[in-house]
Parts: structure tokens; C-alpha cells; sequence
């Protein structure tokens, strides 16, 4: 199979099983799922980067000091644009208290459910360039790591449709919306699979990134929300379920290659 079907059928798996989610969010009302899937889902990013993509990464590069740099680079630059957009978040939050109390609350509910629209369509075109630099590279690190991003995708999508239907959308329109950002990871799946098969060179740094961004997704936006959660229940839970988002990985990688 061909780095670009294959791209294309883990893109489209990724978009219908975060669509079947967080349809069942929408039309169950169990939002306190949400949190459990987010700890599974960092266990599959965390295995993914450090038993799967940084160890190919290195293996096709001559200069593991440069990737390492890379992926500190990107870390730090996803830190800097989300430091923006909370930024830019806070100065319209502002400029809305000065308004009229009532128009300022629709006007920020309207711009929230855009920006995690917005958000949402460019988060996912990025998945999209990492599922495709993984499958360039080897198909086995190419299903691993749609395996991690679709573990990722889905708890994201359950809670922006959460975040979608506090804006004030209809449940109809809260799906369409998410259906129309979870389109963007086919799109810039299939966009950098055509364009990284003739620059193979710069795959390896591709895959920095990716693991750059699957840390900093992981570290800096999902284990502070567990955070809030303190009790030794939930946080056992939170250990067995990160547990067994490496461990999938990690079989999925034996299975894979056997």
C-alpha cells in the first residue's frame, strides 16, 4: 500500500472515529468520559514519541544532536503560538467587560465556539502532515502513529463539541462543525504526503516535529486537566489508563511487526 492510501484511510479514521465519539457525547450526555479517555490518550502520544517516532527520527538522520535540537525548537514554538492565542483570548475578553454585560457574554460565547473551530481545523491539518511523515517513513511507525493521534483526536473532539454546544450551537450544528475541522487532518495528510515523498531528506525533522508537538499536546495541555482531580481514585485511574496508552503502543508495535 502506498504511504499516500494508506495517509488517506488513517486520516479518514481518524475524522469518523473522534465524529462517532463525540456524537456519543452529544446524544449521551456523559461528558464525565471525557477525562478518561484524555488519560489514555496521553500514555498512546507519550509511548508513540518515545518508543516509536524519535527512535526512527534518529535512525535516519546523521546528526541526532540536530533532531534533538528540532524537537526542542518545536516545543518551545508551540509554547510561543499558544502563548499568542491565550493572549490574543485575553485582550478580547477584555475589551468585551467594557461593553454592555449581556451583548459582551453572546459576543465571547460566539468567538469561543469560532476559535475552537479555527483551532480545532488546524490542529488536525498538523495531525495530518504527522500521519503522513510517519507512513513516508515506514508503514509500521505510519499505523503506530495514527493509532496515537486517533487515541488523542477522540477525547479532543468529545470536549470542543462540548465547548461548541456551551457557545450556544444546536447539537446538529456542534456535529457539522466538528465534522468540518475533522476533515482538515485528511487534508494536510494527503497535502504533505504528496510534497514529503520528494523531499526525504527533511523527514526526519518532520518527525521532530511531530514528536514535538505530540509532547507539548500531552505535557502542557492534557496532564495539568488531571491535575484538578486529586483524590487517589481518579488519580489511580489516571495512572492505569496513561499506563495502558504506552502499553497499546507498545503491543501495537509487536503485533505490527510480527
Amino acid at each position: 500500500m502506498s504511504p499516500l492510501i494508506a495517509t488517506i484511510i488513517a486520516g479518514a479514521a481518524a475524522g469518523s472515529l473522534s465524529m462517532i465519539c463525540a456524537a456519543l457525547v452529544v446524544f449521551t450526555a456523559r461528558p464525565a468520559w471525557v477525562p478518561l479517555l484524555v488519560s489514555y490518550a496521553i500514555g498512546a502520544l507519550l509511548g508513540a514519541v518515545f518508543l516509536e517516532i524519535l527512535p526512527h527520527a534518529f535512525a535516519l538522520t546523521a546528526s541526532p544532536e540536530a533532531v534533538s535540537a528540532t524537537v526542542l525548537a518545536g516545543i518551545l514554538g508551540f509554547f510561543l503560538l499558544e502563548k499568542l492565542v491565550l493572549w490574543r483570548h485575553v485582550h478580547v475578553h477584555d475589551l468585551d467587560a467594557a461593553s454592555q454585560e449581556g451583548h459582551a457574554h453572546e459576543a465571547h460565547q460566539g468567538r469561543t465556539g469560532a476559535m475552537v473551530v479555527v483551532g480545532d481545523s488546524v490542529h488536525n491539518f498538523v495531525d495530518g502532515i504527522i500521519i503522513a511523515a510517519a507512513f513516508v517513513t515506514d508503514p509500521h511507525l505510519g499505523i503506530v502513529t495514527a493509532l496515537a493521534i486517533i487515541a488523542h483526536e477522540i477525547p479532543q473532539e468529545a470536549g470542543d463539541v462540548l465547548v461548541l454546544l456551551h457557545s450556544g450551537l444546536s447539537r446538529g450544528r456542534a456535529l457539522a462543525f466538528n465534522l468540518f475541522s475533522s476533515m482538515a487532518t485528511l487534508v494536510g495528510g494527503v497535502m504533505a504526503c504528496l510534497a514529503l515523498q520528494s523531499l526525504q531528506r527533511y523527514v526526519p525533522y518532520m518527525l521532530a516535529l511531530a514528536a514535538a508537538s505530540m509532547i507539548y499536546v500531552a505535557v502542557a495541555d492534557l496532564i495539568p486537566g488531571l491535575h484538578r482531580r486529586v483524590d487517589f481514585r481518579a488519580s489511580a485511574w489516571q495512572v492505569i489508563l496513561i499506563g495502558l496508552g504506552v502499553a497499546s503502543i507498545h503491543w501495537a508495535h509487536v503485533l505490527i511487526m510480527e
